[in-house]
């Protein structure tokens, strides 16, 4: 169940990628439709979480820890969007994806062996191949317009992701470690249990996109098709959240191992698709397959998979 669930998720993932590319199709901006999906996605984490909880109460510090993870959030759409407008949109999220896999690293060199974050071969070899797959895949952009100017932005969208992956991490930590003491954390795992969290982070970003759109050289009023789309957007991506904490919920222990690796690859693939198949993309599905098996090696919990499988 958790697999389907989670299969679900990455369609719905997609779906909200796909809506952002349409919307500058239509001859509009990402910063616009970013604000009009952020938006109504801040709506959505209201109903689905406080509203539907009727938990209300509201801590200063986790206020503060979703703002500021919400602005990181913020600019890794702002990077993404323009990196959509100047490149391939299949590469683009495939890069996206790919800093799924350096939480592990991060997490193991900031709290280690001690706090359950083991740096292993494992996750060595995945970002090995990861690496070498989105190299691989580069290499068929010389003829790209404005290239460095989409390496660029493509770069930073990994370091926003790889940022607020942590952070995330870090809050999963807080919440199941013990004593958070231990972690040096001001917040009690009850206080980071706040339905608030994921409100605040919506609507930090969303606060990132309307002041671009409020401080852009050409400010004008959102096209229909902008509108149109990044409700459908907003929509998805809220919808894929439900789906994909929903699957963490029911998952069994052998499928929540591999629930976030089949996450991501999913995403890769079908961006991939209707890249190819829409906007005639050059995907080179060897370079995808290599940094797909980076993924999946490298963000899969090896040891705790072959315990799962009796071995």
């Amino acid at each position: 169940m958790g697999i389907l669930l989670v299969l679900v998720a990455g369609c719905f993932a997609s779906l909200s990628n796909f809506c952002m590319r349409r919307s500058i199709d239509s001859g509009g901006t990402s910063q616009v439709y970013l604000m009009i999906q952020l938006s109504f996605a801040t709506m959505v984490a209201l109903l689905i979480g406080p509203i539907r909880t009727q938990e209300f109460a509201l801590n200063g510090g986790i206020a503060f820890l979703g703002l500021g993870a919400g602005l990181v959030l913020g600019l890794m759409f702002l990077t993404l969007g323009r990196a959509l407008e100047q490149g391939p949109p299949g590469l683009t999220f495939a890069i996206l994806n790919a800093s799924t896999v350096m939480p592990a690293v991060a997490m193991a060199t900031l709290f280690g062996a001690a706090f359950g974050y083991i740096y292993t071969p494992w996750h060595a070899l995945g970002s090995v191949l990861v690496l070498a797959g989105l190299f691989w895949a580069g290499r068929g952009l010389e003829g790209l317009k404005d290239k460095r100017s989409w390496l660029l932005f493509a770069t930073l969208t990994f370091t926003c992701h790889l940022i607020f992956l942590v952070v995330m991490q870090w809050r999963a930590l807080v919440l199941n470690w013990p004593s958070p003491d231990d972690l040096g954390s001001i917040f009690s795992s009850r206080q980071m249990a706040s339905q608030w969290f994921m409100p605040f982070i919506y609507f930090a970003a969303a606060a990132v996109q309307v002041c671009v759109y409020l401080f852009a050289s050409e400010r004008r009023k959102p096209k229909g098709a902008e509108c149109f789309y990044g409700f459908i957007g907003g929509g998805a991506n809220s919808i894929s959240t439900f789906f994909l904490i929903w699957a963490t919920e029911v998952a069994s222990s052998l499928e929540n191992i591999v629930i976030f690796p089949i996450f991501s690859v999913a995403i890769i693939v079908i961006c991939n698709f209707w890249g190819q198949r829409l906007y005639q993309e050059r995907v080179n599905w060897k370079a995808c397959q290599v940094c797909a098996l980076g993924l999946l090696v490298g963000t899969i919990d090896w040891k705790a998979l072959l315990a799962a499988l009796g071995w």
